[in-house]
């Protein structure tokens, strides 16, 4: 049996450009939402949390009316620079993004919740600008959230299907992710070559959260536990 490493290829890629694109984003919701009021937290909470809670296939159906070359974003994207998001790789990114993202904000407004504000008030008090304060104190702090997140928001990216089938579809080399190719062959019935992927997508599973456990435990060595 010859297998075909472009899905794995795809959804590695996909996966690691989502994750970067996520993790800057969530950290930038999270601190954002954190700071805000109550009222205006509530809202902003519910929106970059609904892709988590929503079926993959709704969020690929409005991913899929925003960026049709039919309609205003799609089509200017497509006009002004040449960019199709539809039946692209592209459209795998985006759609592991949307669907990722809030893992990485849930965990990352989790962990900056949980920070001492006494930290902030001393790091103030010793002249740190807010940017300094935020990279040199919070996220240090934060750090087993914020790595938790980024790791779950990889292997969630590198997994993803509804959204991805609508958006991008299934192109053989181009946009088959390792998902889409498990779908694909258990419908041919070929079960041998869909449980040699099914075996490296849970031993890729299990090494993302063995990673994620090791990381934490570092990080929260010298923590006192009751």
């Amino acid at each position: 049996m010859n297998l075909d490493w472009s899905p794995l290829i795809i959804s590695l890629k996909t996966g690691a450009v989502a994750t970067v694109l996520a993790f800057f984003g969530g950290i930038y919701a999270a601190r954002k939402v954190v700071r805000a009021k109550p009222g205006i937290k509530a809202v902003m909470d519910g929106i970059l949390t609904l892709p988590m809670v929503l079926p993959p296939t709704v969020a690929g159906f409005f991913l899929l009316l925003l960026f049709s070359t039919r309609r205003p974003v799609g089509a200017c994207l497509y006009d002004t620079f040449n960019i199709k998001v539809i039946q692209s790789w592209a459209g795998c990114v985006i759609a592991a993004t949307v669907i990722a993202f809030p893992l990485m904000y849930r965990n990352a407004r989790a962990a900056f919740e949980q920070i001492d504000v006494n930290l902030i008030y001393a790091a103030r008090t010793l002249g740190m600008s807010e940017w300094k304060i935020f990279w040199k104190v919070v996220m240090p702090t934060a750090g087993p959230g914020v790595a938790a997140g980024t790791i779950l928001t990889f292997a969630r990216a590198m997994g993803e299907y509804g959204a991805t089938s609508m958006l991008a579809g299934n192109i053989p080399g181009k946009t088959g992710t390792i998902s889409q190719k498990i779908a694909m062959v258990i419908q041919d019935g070929d079960y041998l070559t869909a449980g040699v992927w099914v075996g490296i997508v849970v031993a890729l599973a299990f090494g993302i959260v063995c990673v994620m456990n090791l990381i934490i435990g570092k990080q929260m060595k010298h923590v006192k536990r009751w």
